[in-house]
């Protein structure tokens, strides 16, 4: 035993250590050779994606360069330093799925210890299209503030800092939501992902409108005054004081970004430490079960029988199931977007509520399709055209209880807005004349024009064949809602031409009733449809 151990002990010591970031800097170059020998339709879109990025990179890169004297290029870059810092912050809770290497789950079963996992981790995810491009960005900025021989020596070690930070704050904002962007939640953050976007683009176009009509950049030096003190921004702002000679501004901004770099570091260790010795909450025993709540609660104030279980159903969904709260999330926030930032910047008008009433009436399409392969259970309850009535019914109610508190609410604000309280009633009796009759033709495209949602895909509401059907659906629906909205609008126009606005009151209660009889004809209506075409929806929505 004494000779064994004596022959061991120094073999063991003599073993080498292998560095673990070296190893992970090269399964990443693989991940992405190995990705790329996949579907030809991923090479493209990959190398689409590296064009893409790399053009953008060199335009902005050289208008930043361009800056270079500028008297507010040091307000311009700093901003758009502390835009890249929240863009790395929040772009791997919206698209957790764009790289796998940011699930460290996956490694929790390998004897690693956290502190190499997060040196190799760190820079294995310097590897790829974003640090690139923050890369290019980051050279241009210190281009367009740098002066002089110092501020070239502070620019140098700028661009490396803002790029590890940036990195650093993804990795530990990841590695700290990594079981939420791994649950149902998280996919539905990601869905939800979209509608973020496109509100960020609607508040930056209004914002860049308000900032050239109050007299340009220098409307954002107070803001900048604050950025320039934010890491990762003290970096850019570090070289920039280099420039102007402020060299103990300039330590200070250095310390606060290697301080913000090291507690970056700590955090992600402290996160990933936690992960590997922490149990996932899917092998933990199950909760208790929850007490029998009876009939209270918010279901007392549903309709007893079939109407009121439908109701709580299309309600569930609409909060449950990723696909369908995306759609609803999308409409709620555009529908008030749209005339409230018109009202803001004085070209909008109480009708453009309108918008928003649209845009979830047209919830109301395709209601059959938004249970997907479920329906089968529906339809086992529908065995005569009365029994389709009262589905449509309960499915339009459901509807109802959201959209015309939210329609009143949209009209009201953009009145409030406009200060035009005199077109309200008008206003609001439009939106919900539309909104009855979007329910008339969505019920009746439901019964025609059925097709299926498929579950996988963040973005596909549409399974491959079934494009044409959905949109024939949509745009016939709209043009006999505007048909039967008809009526509506030429008093609206009619009274407004001959100057009787002490009248307009009328197309309130007018709007009410129209949209009201709308929806009962189209459920009548489609009812015996739904009742005779059953086995042709059931096989339609269940392609997904």
């Amino acid at each position: 035993m004494t000779a064994i151990a004596s022959v061991t002990a120094p073999t063991a010591a003599a073993a080498p250590t292998v560095s673990l970031t070296p190893v992970f800097v090269r399964l990443k170059l693989s991940l992405l050779k190995n990705g790329l020998k996949g579907s030809s339709k991923r090479k493209a879109v990959w190398i689409s994606s590296l064009v893409f990025a790399l053009v953008v990179a060199f335009f902005m890169t050289l208008g930043l360069s361009l800056l270079h004297g500028h008297a507010h290029a040091g307000t311009v870059v700093v901003l758009l330093a502390a835009i890249l810092a929240l863009g790395w912050a929040f772009m791997p809770l919206f698209f957790p799925t764009g790289d796998e290497t940011l699930d460290p789950s996956r490694l929790v079963m390998l004897p690693l210890r956290p502190r190499p996992l997060v040196r190799a981790l760190l820079a294995s995810s310097l590897v790829g299209i974003g640090p690139l491009f923050t890369l290019c960005l980051a050279i241009g900025s210190v281009v367009a503030v740098a002066r002089g021989a110092a501020g070239v020596v502070a620019a140098v070690v700028a661009v490396p800092l803002l790029l590890v930070v940036c990195v650093a704050l993804a990795r530990a904002v990841a590695t700290a939501n990594v079981r939420l962007l791994s649950s149902r939640k998280g996919r539905d953050l990601a869905l939800l992902s979209g509608l973020l976007i496109a509100i960020g683009a609607q508040l930056a176009n209004f914002a860049s409108q308000r900032l050239f009509q109050a007299g340009g950049l220098t409307q954002l030096e107070p803001a900048e005054a604050v950025v320039r003190w934010l890491p990762p921004a003290t970096a850019v702002g570090m070289v920039d004081s280099v420039s102007d000679g402020d060299y103990a501004v300039a330590a200070a901004q250095l310390a606060l970004t290697l301080v913000a770099l090291a507690a970056l570091l700590w955090f992600w260790e402290r996160s990933l430490t936690g992960l590997m010795v922490t149990p996932d909450g899917s092998t933990i025993a199950a909760a208790k079960p929850r007490k029998d709540r009876g009939d209270g609660g918010v279901r007392a104030f549903f309709p007893a029988g079939r109407t009121g279980a439908v109701m709580q159903r299309s309600l569930r969904y609409a909060v449950r199931d990723p696909k369908t709260k995306a759609s609803w999330a999308s409409a709620l926030a555009i529908g008030l977007i749209v005339p409230v930032f018109n009202a803001l910047q004085g070209t909008g008008s109480v009708y453009l509520s309108c918008f928003g009433a649209g845009m979830l009436g047209v919830q109301m399409y395709n209601q059959f399709g938004q249970d997907t392969s479920a329906f089968w259970m529906v339809a086992q309850t529908i065995s005569s055209p009365r029994d389709a009535f009262v589905e449509l019914r309960a499915r339009a109610y459901a509807l109802a209880l959201i959209t015309v508190p939210y329609t009143a609410l949209v009209t009201a604000v953009t009145a409030a807005l406009l200060d035009d309280w005199a077109a309200f009633p008008a206003g609001l009796g439009m939106c919900l004349a539309l909104v009855g009759s979007m329910m008339c033709t969505g019920s009746l495209a439901s019964a025609h024009f059925a097709y299926s949602i498929p579950t996988d895909g963040a973005f596909k509401n549409v399974v491959p064949g079934q494009a044409g059907l959905a949109w024939m659906g949509i745009f016939v629906g709209m043009l006999v809602s505007a048909v039967i909205c008809a009526p509506m609008i030429a008093l609206t126009i009619y009274l407004g031409a001959t100057d009787q606005q002490s009248l307009t009151w009328i197309l309130l209660p007018l709007g009410i009733a129209w949209g009201t009889l709308a929806t009962w004809a189209g459920l009548r209506i489609a009812a015996p449809a739904v009742s005779r075409k059953l086995p042709e929806i059931l096989v339609a929505v269940s392609k997904g």
